[in-house]
């Protein structure tokens, strides 16, 4: 076992490392929210002439701040959700007049009007949060619904503007900064994985273990990122040219993810064969470096926006390795290792962008040792 001191300063340099990265990723929201808090505020000023042009910055840092992806739907359920709830609390303000038990039972109908229209969180946020300054507020600001209603859609429309056109993120150096570090770290782990059979090291495959858990986020985080950029080079004329290298990496996140806690589970059952004193032949350890070395060469590939040829026969040939290793004498755990990593290969191929029926034929034929 490592001593305590040695994790507890490994832990705070990760937590290090984390926090530089998220600020790197994410500071553009801080710069994105400024600005449009700004232009929303002097547009609801200045062109609207409305006074009390409060929400109008609200609104639009809501749209930027809440998240980097589905930023265009987030400003329709932000104007659909004040909508509703002026809608529902006028209504039943003209039946039952404002009070305590009212407020209770104008916001318990609106955010059932957003659930019964689908909406989500946000929607159901807007539209209870609305209903609730119409039912308290209404008899001391009559014109409250109108000045709401506009000022969301101005916000909306000036958060849009912001992210997709005055200051869009770079969606590819946004996507780099998250991805390198997250296929570095898969591909660093399973090479890592291959040293520990190599060198029939039990504690070094734990210790993989325990790092690829803690990495675990870093995947989460692409996805959101490549959804974000995708947004930005679908809306934004400026960033149009980055499509095809973005559609590459939002089909492959999904099946990269799932590749990864695959590889978790082939490198929990490494940790296996290693204590049960399994024989290891010498092309499983390879069969593992070589699927570490397909993570690289795709993520390059993806980048570069060439076709991942590279990667795919990478893993073809990690796969034919495993099934090399799966007839010799090898013993149970060491047999799920390749089950393992055929599964995790397949996962892999479908985020080259080979069909599902396709990957599973190709595994299956690699398995058998063929060389197409």
């Amino acid at each position: 076992m490592r001593h305590a001191p040695a994790r507890l300063r490994d832990r705070a340099h990760q937590v290090r490392r984390d926090a530089f990265r998220r600020l790197q990723t994410y500071s553009i929201i801080a710069v994105q929210a400024g600005v449009a808090a700004a232009l929303a505020w002097v547009a609801a000023r200045e062109l609207l002439g409305n006074p009390d042009s409060t929400f109008a910055p609200a609104a639009a840092v809501g749209v930027i701040a809440a998240s980097l992806r589905h930023r265009a739907r987030r400003t329709t359920e932000l104007v659909v959700g004040v909508v509703l709830g002026i809608a529902v609390g006028d209504l039943l303000i003209f039946g039952v007049g404002t009070g305590p038990w009212q407020t209770a039972v104008i916001v318990f109908l609106a955010i059932t009007a957003a659930t019964l229209v689908r909406g989500t969180g946000a929607l159901m946020t807007q539209a209870g949060g609305t209903a609730v300054l119409v039912a308290t507020l209404t008899p001391t600001a009559p014109d409250l619904e109108l000045a709401r209603t506009a000022n969301a859609v101005v916000g909306g429309i000036v958060g849009l503007l912001v992210v997709l056109l005055l200051v869009p993120l770079n969606p590819l150096r946004t996507v780099r900064r998250v991805a390198d570090p997250a296929l570095d770290a898969f591909a660093r782990e399973m090479t890592a994985s291959a040293r520990a059979l190599t060198a029939r090291d039990a504690r070094a495959a734990e210790e993989v273990l325990d790092r690829m858990r803690a990495a675990e986020g870093e995947l989460d985080r692409l996805d959101e990122v490549v959804d974000a950029a995708m947004e930005v080079v679908r809306y934004s004329p400026v960033r149009w040219r980055n499509r095809r290298v973005l559609a590459a990496y939002q089909h492959g996140a999904e099946h990269m993810d799932r590749a990864f806690r695959n590889s978790r589970s082939l490198v929990r059952r490494i940790g296996t064969v290693l204590r049960d004193g399994e024989t290891v032949p010498s092309q499983l350890p390879a069969a593992v470096e070589r699927f570490g070395e397909a993570v690289r060469l795709l993520h390059r590939e993806f980048l570069a926006g060439h076709e991942p040829t590279g990667a795919r026969e990478r893993v073809l040939h990690a796969v034919r390795d495993a099934g090399a290793a799966c007839r010799q004498d090898i013993g149970f755990s060491g047999a799920i290792v390749v089950s393992q990593l055929r599964t995790a290969a397949n996962d892999l191929l479908r985020a080259t962008g080979v069909p599902r029926a396709a990957a599973r034929r190709q595994v299956r034929q690699a398995a058998a040792g063929h060389p197409g």
